[in-house]
Parts: C-alpha cells; structure tokens; sequence
C-alpha cells in the first residue's frame, strides 16, 4: 500500500491546479487520471472552441476584408487545417500540464481510481490510502430524453471537435453557452446553422438584454434561431419540435449536435466512500469543499456548484489551504464567466433580472462600443456593456457585457467586486487611452 498525504482524482484544472499548489507547500501528492491530463476544459471543451473561435474571427474579418483596404481578396478554407492547429494547441498545453505534475512532490498515476473506502484508493492493481482525497472527476455531456431514441447519429461537444469535416448544415439543439460557441463558429465557416431551444431566450444565465442583443448579431450573420421550441424526435428527416405555438416543425441537417448542458461524473464506487451525491447534483459539499466524509473533499463539476474550469481552479486552491490551515481571501461568490461567440460576451454578479426579481434596489448604466474610439478602429462596433450597483454610485453589484474583449472589461469589473469598489471610486481610476477599457469607464460615468 502507497501512502501520501492528499490523493486526487481527475487531473483537469481542478486536479492539476491544486496538486501542484499543494506540492509547493510541501504535500506529497498522488493524482490519477485514467484519459488525457487537462480534462475536458482542454481537451474536449474550452480550448479546443476557443482554438477554432479564433480561426472563426479570422474568417469573418477576412469577409469584411474590403473595410481594411483588401478589395477583391480570395482565399481557400481550409478545414483540416483548422483541426490540426487545434490538435497542436492541446498538445502543447498537455506538455505544459505535464510538466507541471513532474514535481517531485507530485506522483501521476495514469490509470482508473476507484475507492475501496473512504480513505483507500484502488488503481492498476495497486491500493493508495491519505488522510485527505480530493474528488476532481468533472462532467458529462447530458442528452434530451425523448419518447423514441434517436434513429441518427447525435453528436456531443466532443463529437463536434473530432468531426472530421465541414458539415453543410448543422442542427444545434440547445442555446446555452455550448451550442452559442459552436454556432458561432461554424457559422462563420460556412456552414449552414440552426438552433433550437426550449427557453424564450439564449443563454439564459446572461443578463436578457445583453442576449437578445447578441443573439440579433448571430442572426444577422445567418444563424437561425427556433426559441420557445421543445424537441420531440430526432429521426433521420432531421430535428423535430413544437414551436410556441405548438405547431410541429422538422429542421433537416447534415450532422445534429445535442448541447443541452452537462452533469456531474459521478460512479457507483463512490458508495464505497459513504459521502452523499447523486447524478443530478453531484457531489454534496459544504463552504470548504468537503463532503459529508470527513477529509473527503469534491471539487469543480462533479460538485455542481459552478461549472467553469476557472471555478475548479480556485475551488481547489481553496481546499488545499484548508488541509493545510491557510486562510485565503477566495471569494468565490464573485464567479467571472465568458462566452466566447463572435462577438463574445461576459458576466459578472447580479443581473438585473434578478435584481428586480429580488427586490433590491440598483442603478444601471450602460456604454456602447459604438461610441469607443478603439472598438470603431477595430471595426467592432456591435457592443454594449451594463453596469450595475448600488444607488448613489455605490458599491458594484454586476457587470454583462457583449461586444469585443468582453471577457477582459468584464474581469476588470470582477476584480474590483472582490475589492467592494463603488462606481464612484472607479470613476477615480485612470484608464488607458484609446483602449476598450474606457467602456467600463464610461459606464460608470454615465
């Protein structure tokens, strides 16, 4: 039998970041993973889509190619192109991932992990017992349950990013953060895209106004969009649903993508170890990360808190200094998050839905890229930022943004939060001219 001082299961950015923060402070760690190391954020989600999102902006600039002085330009696409730069990415940070678990502090098991009891671990054969176990095994794609089976091949967010060519159509079932980033991008490849989804709106965890608006830059760029429409068949005629009013309508395409959200991983093993979960909400946790099993900790998706690779990071950073008896200034209710369409957008805090849904009082400002010198340089005049906070220029309550390098305005907004700034103290701040960043500035003077 191995023993060390904390076992992890799952090297995704949850595992990998806290092994490694817990081998600088002198842990001795066993972390397994029995896939790639990375997890699904690299290799079969977030960088991966933001690969391709970024030949997808060089493509829809190159189709606005006569605003830069560049008239009569052609050029060939090249989709096996695309994925290769995509597989050299991942390679790349797998490396990087690598090396950082080469720690001597560090041992990486490459196998499945399995508990025996709450503080044994079984793996190739081998038994690992610690004092401290950190759960890091993510999610899964989630699927529709539908009267009939799928009688076509369906593809997942993993399925896309493998596909091995350029559909001419492509039927995206579900407009949350997924299905908007691979509508996105294969829409400025060329393909022909549709959405549907069941809510009245996409990505329902933006602020409305600031999805609409996106939304309306999608369509304009020939995305179809089928909201308040529920899925009742997929069958090889293509994708069948009842629109709003109830009246039934087949959308026929080349390849089907279910994007409907993701669920904890969780295993029948898991009973071995007594803490609580089940498949819908994962894991059960409290304030430190802990399950119901004393030294028994879960951390990113597998817990359902909050299901972003950022999120797991600190979570597990967290964790490792609570083993330890660190304190931390983590705040892990001011939780940034991004999506990355063309444009892409952000959020941060509150929206003012919930706002008024609560009851609570507030003030909105909101700027526009339209009226930023830098966005109108960089012929990115579709955007808008909403800044929310207390009356009086109080302290800031949220920030939703869509337009170009929302995710940075946005994160500006998001490390103020965590400081308690008030809209009248970030009306004092310099901002660099001519940059996006006044955006925020503006808002907040507004």
């Amino acid at each position: 039998m191995v023993n060390t001082d904390l076992i992890i299961i799952g090297a995704g950015p949850g595992g990998y970041r806290a092994a490694g923060h817990a081998a600088q402070h002198g842990l001795k760690v066993v972390i397994f993973e029995s896939a790639q190391v990375g997890g699904t954020c690299l290799n079969e989600g977030c960088i991966p889509t933001k690969s391709m999102a970024r030949n997808a902006e060089i493509v829809q600039t190159l189709k606005e190619s006569d605003l830069f002085g560049l008239d009569n330009l052609s050029y060939n696409f090249n989709f096996q192109q695309v994925m290769a730069r995509k597989n050299e990415v991942l390679m790349q940070l797998r490396s990087g991932i690598d090396t950082l678990l080469s720690h001597p502090n560090v041992t990486l098991v490459k196998a499945d992990a399995q508990f025996k009891d709450a503080k044994t671990i079984v793996a190739a054969g081998e038994e690992y017992t610690a004092d401290n176990i950190i759960v890091a095994t993510g999610s899964v794609s989630k699927s529709l349950r539908l009267k009939e089976p799928a009688s076509r091949p369906v593809l997942d967010s993993a399925d896309l990013l493998s596909i091995d060519h350029l559909p001419k159509s492509l039927c995206i079932i579900g407009a949350g953060v997924i299905g908007m980033e691979f509508a996105s991008i294969f829409s400025a490849f060329g393909t022909e895209v549709t959405v549907v989804e069941f809510l009245k709106e996409c990505l329902p965890a933006l602020d409305s106004d600031i999805a609409k608006r996106l939304r309306k830059v999608l369509e304009k760029r020939g995305v179809k969009f089928c909201l308040q429409c529920g899925v009742t068949a997929i069958t090889s005629d293509g994708v069948t649903f009842a629109d709003k009013k109830g009246k039934e309508q087949t959308v026929q395409a080349e390849e089907v993508l279910m994007a409907v959200g993701r669920a904890p991983r969780v295993f029948d093993h898991f009973q071995n170890a007594g803490f609580e979960y089940d498949a819908r909400t994962g894991i059960k946790v409290d304030e430190n990360f802990e399950t119901t099993v004393k030294g028994v900790y879960a951390i990113g998706d597998v817990n359902s808190r909050m299901m972003l690779a950022h999120a797991a990071e600190m979570q597990g950073i967290h964790v490792v200094n609570h083993i330890l008896g660190h304190d931390d200034g983590i705040d892990l209710s001011i939780m940034p998050a991004a999506i990355f369409t063309n444009p892409e957008a952000a959020c941060v805090g509150k929206t003012e839905d919930q706002l008024k849904a609560e009851g609570v009082e507030y003030e909105c400002r909101k700027a526009f890229h339209r009226a930023n010198g830098k966005a109108l340089a960089m012929n990115e005049a579709e955007g808008m930022l909403k800044l929310l906070s207390e009356p009086g220029a109080g302290r800031i309550l949220g920030c939703h943004a869509f337009g170009a390098h929302s995710a940075d305005l946005v994160q500006e907004a998001s490390s103020l939060m965590c400081r308690q700034t008030t809209v009248a103290q970030l009306r004092d701040m310099v901002h660099i001219h001519p940059t996006l960043s006044e955006i925020l500035l503006t808002a907040a003077e507004s």
